[in-house]
């Protein structure tokens, strides 16, 4: 294990004596704007250069974990949608998953590839806002205010499945609330035509931009088995040269149907994860085509009326319907006894859910695999003996949510 205790960084850098009155302490953050979150590193500093890091998380901790554990299983979709909040169609459908696993449901093949057309969307805007910001910080701000644009259009997307466009609640328990309306599929078509050009555009931007190689190639570099050892997965763990994905791994929602790679790099650099998440987005636009055009016929949710409220129009008409609603709404609906873990490939790596039931209403312990909080560690060992310009680029590189960090 690196020793990265200060003082072991000064006994290498020079003697205490001769560093004397030449050393500071810089606090970046919690509230610089750099940093992209409400999170603070506490930098030893000679020069520009970083001697020692320690990082400090919880500024927003909102404890959703204990929260959870007074709700009833549907009200929690509006709690997993405000972690990673720059993807939060996979949040919450990711605990959709967990809890049809816990109950034993089986949706529709229908369900599943909408599920995986809005998550492999939902990819898509995350990793634009990683990429832009990154190219931002290293100062190129054009491509960014670009793809603000196109994540604007997947947002209008969002708003015509349920009627939100950043924290989503998106689905439900066994399904969707509703089906894709006739707009939805004429914006997700124009979408799929016109992205592909303007995206290639970003690409050129930067991709190739000898100042913008210059300024992440190198900078916050991590081996491969120093990001296993910490728990690294997503374009973080992929950028090291570890193929991983979940999708793959451990496929759920009918990912076994789809054709795609898993874009991976070598050098575990600010580049290469810049360069993972740029195929990533390619790779998405591939699988969403493919999901689009075999999408089955068929009901877009499970028939589970204990957890999916029925047609207005029958609550007003039929008691059965009318008892369903009530007890929904009431979160009067038992669930089974059980123990579960569920993973999805979230925007920034493996997001958990490890579920526990005791057959009553709410869970009795829930706990978030909240990928940032994980990699988030192993930030003060990347960026030790750099440049603060390069601590930077690396800490947005990392798609670091702080939403999601402290939870």
């Amino acid at each position: 294990m690196k020793d990265n205790s200060l003082s072991n960084i000064l006994n290498q850098h020079e003697s205490k004596e001769q560093i004397d009155g030449q050393l500071y302490t810089l606090n970046l953050g919690p509230t610089h704007p750099a940093t992209h979150g409400i999170f603070q590193n506490v930098l030893t500093m000679d020069g520009e250069r970083i001697l020692h890091a320690e990082q400090t998380v919880g500024y927003i901790h909102r404890a959703f974990e204990k929260i959870s554990e007074r709700r009833n299983y549907s009200q929690i979709t509006t709690l997993t949608d405000r972690m990673n909040y720059c993807s939060a169609p996979i949040n919450n459908l990711g605990w959709h998953m967990t809890v049809e696993k816990l109950i034993g449901i089986k949706v529709p093949k229908r369900v599943d590839y909408m599920r995986v057309i809005l998550m492999e969307l939902a990819r898509i805007g995350d990793h634009l806002i990683c990429n832009g910001v990154t190219g931002m910080d290293a100062g190129a701000i054009t491509g960014l205010t670009y793809m603000f644009i196109e994540r604007e259009r997947i947002y209008d997307m969002y708003e015509q499945i349920c009627g939100a466009r950043m924290t989503t609640n998106m689905g439900r328990i066994g399904g969707f609330e509703r089906d894709f309306t006739p707009k939805f599929h004429e914006l997700l078509k124009d979408f799929l035509k016109t992205f592909p050009a303007r995206f290639a555009e970003f690409g050129q931007l930067l991709e190739r931009n000898r100042i913008f190689m210059d300024r992440t190639i190198g900078a916050g570099a991590i081996s491969a088995e120093r990001a296993l050892s910490y728990g690294f997965t997503g374009p973080n763990l992929r950028a090291a040269g570890v193929d991983y994905d979940v999708r793959v791994a451990e496929p759920y929602s009918s990912y076994e149907d789809f054709d795609f790679i898993i874009p991976v790099g070598t050098a575990g650099d600010t580049y290469d994860r810049f360069m993972v998440r740029q195929q990533e987005i390619w790779e998405s636009l591939k699988i969403i085509n493919q999901a689009y055009d075999n999408l089955p016929e068929g009901p877009f949710h499970a028939d589970v009326p204990d957890f999916y409220l029925p047609e207005k129009a029958d609550v007003y008409q039929k008691m059965e319907a009318l008892i369903y609603h009530f007890k929904i709404v009431m979160g009067e609906t038992d669930v089974p006894k059980g123990e579960v873990y569920h993973a999805v490939e979230g925007g920034n790596g493996e997001l958990g859910f490890y579920l526990v039931s005791d057959g009553g209403r709410t869970p009795y312990r829930l706990h978030f695999r909240r990928p940032c909080f994980i990699y988030y560690q192993a930030y003060p060992e990347m960026i030790t003996g750099s440049v603060i310009s390069d601590a930077i680029v690396t800490m947005c590189s990392m798609n670091i949510i702080a939403g999601e960090l402290d939870a």
